[in-house]
């Protein structure tokens, strides 16, 4: 089993975007589904989660309209936005060549 993980800095946004991509949710709904793709490894607490989503928002990349939730209760739903869509390609490319160099350190015997 994993050991739950602190969210790596710049590594939020993308997973929410990433999230978005299918279909608008709401911040619970987004929050949830990160820890269960991840299995519960990481653990983003509201303190890094809202003021993500409040960035990304800020920023253009994802809209936040009110709607009802599944339990009847008011909440704001998050869409990704066309730029959003492109923002999203640009950080999974950054991940990728991030994630590449980080192997290479690895890899490399002392």
């Amino acid at each position: 089993m994993l050991k739950k993980a602190d969210v790596l800095r710049g590594t939020l946004d993308l997973m929410i975007l990433r999230t978005l991509e299918l279909a608008p949710m709401h911040s619970y709904g987004i929050a949830q589904r990160i820890e269960q793709i991840t299995g519960g490894a990481f653990e983003v607490s509201p303190g890094s989660f809202f003021p993500a989503l409040y960035r990304l928002e800020q920023k253009g990349w994802v809209r936040g309209e009110w709607g009802e939730s599944e339990n009847g209760r008011r909440a704001r739903f998050y869409a990704l936005t066309k730029a959003g869509r492109k923002r999203l390609d640009v950080e999974l490319e950054n991940w990728e060549s991030v994630q590449l160099a980080i192997q290479k350190v690895l890899r490399t015997s002392t």
